[in-house]
Parts: structure tokens; sequence; C-alpha cells
């Protein structure tokens, strides 16, 4: 094997490990996130605006390493820069 093929071997890996794993956190933290949102509402339903507003901000912010982890991976794939040392 010569190294672009090592090169692009490894980058494919990398991004599948990045993404696959970087998902992972984001998935469980949002999941506890809304079962305390929902459990917090039904205990005061008066507060459910509030509640809400603030669960979508958290919300974002968690998705957003997510977003992150997805843009190193098409990084990696697209404009990957160890192409230049081959």
């Amino acid at each position: 094997m010569d190294s672009a093929t090592i090169i692009g071997m490894s980058s494919i890996i990398a991004a599948g490990l990045t993404i696959g794993i970087g998902s992972i956190g984001p998935a469980i933290g949002e999941g506890k996130g809304l079962a305390r949102a929902l459990a917090a509402m039904a205990q005061q339903p008066d507060e459910a605006n509030r509640i809400s507003r603030t669960l979508f901000v958290g919300m974002a912010m968690i998705e957003s390493t997510a977003i992150y982890c997805l843009g190193i991976s098409v990084i990696l794939i697209f404009a990957n820069p160890f192409w230049n040392y081959v």
C-alpha cells in the first residue's frame, strides 16, 4: 500500500468514528434533558412556556457538539489537509 491509500483509509475510519462516537453524547444528553423538562412541565404547568424556551436553547447548545463532529468528518473526507504531505 502506498501512503495515499493509507491516508485515505485512515481518514475515512477517523471520520466514521468521529461522527459515530461524537453523536452518542449529544443524543443521550438531549434525551435526558427532554425527559426532565417534560417532568418539570407536568409538575408545574403554569411555567411550561419558560421551561420549553430554556429547553430549546439547551437543545441547540447540545446539538452543536454533534454538528462540530459532522464538520470535522466532512473536512476529513472532502478537504483532508494531509493530502498535501503525499
